[in-house]
């Protein structure tokens, strides 16, 4: 059984447009109707990201990261090595991991199971790959410019998004294609996601011009898994090939690295919180 949580910590970003007051407040209700009020605070961008020493300073068992995965992921890097779990919640735009562990919920209702005991706390499967760790997915390939378009949405409105939306297109089907290793076919992207058992490769396809719009429509409208997709590989490891450096997207995050390119299947060094 989970040892129930007494400490808890709360990460969120007053700055982010996902940021809404209403809801921080909810959060902090949540932990103060269940007797345990959030012992600290990490408001960014002010504050920094806290690392296993300044969580063990606090005596925090539970970090409560209400954020967007990229932040996720850098809270569990910095807080490896402590001995407590991290709590994702919904706040950012596409809440994946948040999604994974809860299901499509509400941040208070998440955190009041968490803080109820009905939960499961472990390490979660991840991508390792030289140039960073992703707790949810790896996207590799020319089409990540639609991530671009997609921030550019949420910042400035679709008039500017429709103006970059043209060049993104041109990309996904002209720039050089990924592959795995060993195979023939590129693609303008390949998810790579992990599970308990390996990595999954599939291929994103645009075989024609509903496929392309459903793909559009996919990445804007928060979950680039829902464009037409077939599986192409499922290994611990995977490599991913291409005729130009590779475009990333970890956990929401844009990167880059050379071809090729090493992938693999990892487990996370810190617990997450899951009610679902």
């Amino acid at each position: 059984m989970t040892r129930a949580f007494s400490r808890p910590a709360l990460i969120c970003n007053s700055q982010s447009g996902s940021h809404d007051p209403t809801i921080r407040e909810a959060i902090e209700e949540a932990c103060r109707a269940a007797g345990k009020p959030i012992a600290a605070t990490f408001e960014l961008p002010h504050d920094e990201i806290p690392d296993a020493a300044a969580l063990r300073a606090k005596d925090i068992d539970l970090l409560i990261v209400w954020t967007g995965d990229g932040t996720i992921n850098a809270a569990a890097t910095e807080a490896a090595g402590w001995d407590g779990a991290i709590l994702p919640l919904p706040g950012g735009t596409l809440n994946l991991l948040s999604k994974a562990l809860h299901g499509d919920r509400p941040a208070p209702e998440i955190l009041a199971d968490a803080l109820g005991g009905r939960v499961r706390r472990r390490p979660v499967p991840i991508v390792r790959a030289e140039s960073g760790t992703a707790f949810i997915t790896i996207v590799a390939g020319p089409a990540t410019r639609w991530a671009e378009v997609r921030e550019t949405m949420r910042q400035d409105g679709i008039v500017e998004a429709s103006r970059a939306a043209p060049d993104a297109l041109e990309t996904m089907l002209n720039a050089p294609g990924v592959r795995v290793a060993g195979q023939d076919t590129a693609y303008p992207a390949i998810i790579l996601t992990p599970t308990e058992t390996g990595l999954r490769a599939d291929g994103i396809l645009t075989e024609g011009s509903m496929d392309v719009l459903r793909h559009g429509l996919a990445w804007l409208g928060g979950d680039f898994r829902d464009g037409p997709s077939e599986e192409v590989a499922r290994a611990e490891t995977i490599i991913l090939e291409s005729e130009a450096p590779i475009s990333l997207e970890y956990d929401g995050e844009l990167a880059e690295t050379p071809s090729p390119a090493r992938f693999a299947l990892g487990m996370s060094t810190i617990d997450f919180v899951a009610t679902a």
